[in-house]
């Protein structure tokens, strides 16, 4: 009996060793393989045309990289496979947003670039205020990632509520990456995430988790009740969002596209802010020769005016 037993237990490792192999051996042949030069430039200009994301050569192991966890996840050996499901009928209803979401980069911080935050409580806020003493106002972060900006928005904006500075509030994130906005609403960051978040702001506004192997803080939950979440792709001709804007953020997202591109984006998110409104863009981007409807009030920092371009 004792022997039988032994048996079955050592056939049974032995058949766990082997199908540990087995997909070991999978994903070994899955990242060993490469684009093609004709693949690569079919996949560069479908994403160019649905992200406006410019992939050069010196992108392609990259691009690889990041699909070959999708090739993986979709049970494909090789990229040929994969593309002819990806450009089938299920796989464009299926797989494309996920191949999206790999593609797309989601790095954000709360508080980054601080001095637009500052900026918006000193002056933009005061000033709009002023012209609508009892009106909330609304601000749409375009391009959010995984929420640290809209919900870094709230905490100023909140804040200023309780200090009768403003009236109320309401703030959109959007992205096209559905990963990344089901994080957002999620509103779970690990603990190490908030090191940039002012101690008052963390003291009033995370929840700590109690597991200390891997420690989380969340949003609480009056901030995000303050924050809808919506998928925009920036590709789009036109964005579907039900609302115009006081203040738009877009930071560190166009810097991925070219200039053209560039240009068209903020054309058409400045559709959606209402006259003398507030642009903001990240530290390393401009519009300087750019065609759009706005003039600089600090580098980095527009206002839209009532004129043609």
């Amino acid at each position: 009996m004792l022997s039988d037993l032994s048996n079955i237990k050592k056939n049974t490792e032995q058949k766990i060793e082997g199908s540990k192999a087995d997909d070991l051996s999978k994903l070994n042949l899955i990242f060993m393989n490469k684009l093609s030069a004709s693949q690569f430039k079919m996949l560069s200009e479908f994403i160019y045309k649905e992200l406006g994301i410019k992939m050069p050569e010196i992108k392609k192991t990259m691009l690889e990289s990041r699909l070959h966890r999708r090739l993986r996840d979709t049970n494909h050996s090789n990229f040929s496979d994969y593309l002819n499901y990806l450009f089938s009928g299920e796989g464009k209803k299926k797989e494309l947003d996920h191949m999206f979401d790999v593609i797309t980069t989601n790095k954000t911080d709360f508080f980054r670039e601080p001095t637009h935050f500052d900026f918006l409580k000193t002056t933009v806020i005061p000033e709009l205020t002023s012209r609508f003493k009892n009106r909330a106002i609304k601000i749409w972060s375009a391009g959010c990632a995984t929420g640290e900006e809209p919900y870094t928005l709230a905490m100023v904006l909140n804040d200023m509520v309780e200090q009768n500075l403003l009236f109320d509030y309401s703030i959109v994130g959007s992205d096209i990456s559905t990963r990344a906005l089901k994080k957002a609403m999620d509103a779970i960051y690990p603990a190490q995430i908030a090191n940039d978040i002012p101690i008052y702001f963390k003291k009033k506004y995370l929840l700590r988790s109690k597991d200390t192997n891997k420690p989380t803080i969340r949003i609480c939950n009056l901030l995000r009740s303050k924050v809808n979440f919506q998928r925009i792709n920036f590709m789009d001709d036109y964005y579907d969002i039900n609302s115009s804007f006081d203040v738009i953020f877009c930071r560190n997202v166009i810097i991925y596209f070219d200039r053209i591109t560039q240009e068209k984006v903020i054309n058409k998110l400045c559709t959606k802010l209402k006259p003398d409104g507030y642009f903001f863009l990240g530290h390393s981007e401009s519009i300087t020769n750019m065609r759009v409807n706005l003039e600089t009030v600090k580098p980095t920092i527009y206002n839209l005016k009532n004129k043609n371009i």
